[in-house]
């Protein structure tokens, strides 16, 4: 995987807090406002619900959550990006949305080796856009525990 991220990229780059990500292009399958969700009971804090979204039930998954950034307010500039992981759709709740960036591989650096006490398994590379750092975010290992978990029908 790692050899993976050294390859150029178009990334669909968005923000939590002042952190900057950066996800595939290619597993974006739309951006949305947030709405209300559906709670599921017994569910982590980061997993906000679910909604009805033309006959798919989707997950909704706060990203500032998940990565341990603190609560999220939401407002007119929260956008929920639905994302296709694995076989399924999974929506994530980020601060805003900026610009798809087109990524050669010299942009592209591998991730600062993870420790015991701080593991970043889902980061496959760290990309230099100008003066801006992108963190890139492999969201089928970020999200996995949502996607096996979650048994949620595809379609409802």
């Amino acid at each position: 995987m790692a050899n993976e991220s050294l390859t150029p990229a178009e990334v669909l780059a968005f923000r939590l807090g002042t952190e900057e990500f950066g996800i595939d292009i290619h597993a974006v399958r739309e951006l949305r406002g947030y709405s209300a969700v559906t709670r599921l009971a017994n569910a982590p804090d980061y997993l906000k619900g679910v909604v009805n979204l033309r006959g798919l039930i989707v997950p909704i998954v706060d990203l500032r959550l998940k990565l341990g950034l603190g609560e999220a307010s939401y407002n007119d500039f929260t956008v929920v990006i639905v994302l296709a992981v694995e076989a399924q759709q999974i929506g994530v709740v980020v601060d805003s949305v900026s610009d798809v960036i087109s990524l050669q591989a010299e942009q592209i650096k591998p991730p600062p080796p993870s420790g015991p006490n701080f593991r970043h398994d889902y980061l496959t590379g760290i990309a230099t856009v100008g003066e801006r750092l992108l963190q890139l975010t492999d969201l089928a290992t970020l999200l996995a525990d949502v996607s096996a978990s979650a048994e949620l029908p595809l379609a409802a």
